[in-house]
């Protein structure tokens, strides 16, 4: 990581390669939304890890977000109102997409096409909204899976 970090509200997890960042606000279900993810993508057999929940040490280098987590909430992940639990994490990871869960009412029927994050590092990344209430968290994996890891030449 360069010297260069931002200390970003987010959370950030790893399925396979491909590297996910949870954004929006405080109390918006980021923490909810990527556990379900680990935990979905743990059932269908594939390698998945939290490498931060709540902030990410942000970096660029190459062209690529690396995000790294800050040691003293290694491996931690707050589920609001159930309390914190202990999962498998990475130090580090290079991130390859923004997912932001919203509000069913508030969400478009369809979104924008090519929404893009803009980033404090200078970098973008695809932006992916996901509905919370639309569908069960599977659902919400499998949707997303074909798709993100096709992308990665999966």
């Amino acid at each position: 990581m360069s010297a260069d970090r931002v200390n970003y509200h987010a959370t950030a997890i790893v399925i396979d390669e491909t590297g996910m960042l949870f954004v929006g606000p405080s109390g918006s279900g980021k923490s909810e939304l990527a556990f379900s993810f680990l935990t979905e993508a743990q059932r269908c057999g594939l390698q998945a890890a939290l490498v931060a929940d709540d902030q990410v040490l942000m970096s660029s280098q190459d062209g690529r977000v690396l995000v790294e987590r800050p040691e003293s909430i290694a491996g931690l992940l707050e589920l609001r109102g159930s309390g914190i639990v202990e999962l498998q994490s990475i130090k580090s990871a290079t991130i390859d997409y923004a997912i932001t869960p919203v509000a069913h009412p508030q969400s478009p029927r369809l979104p924008p096409k090519d929404e893009w994050l803009d980033l404090p590092t200078g970098n973008r990344l695809p932006l992916i909204r996901i509905p919370l209430s639309s569908i069960t968290p599977y659902g919400k994996f499998a949707a997303l899976a074909q798709n993100l890891f096709k992308a990665k030449g999966k």
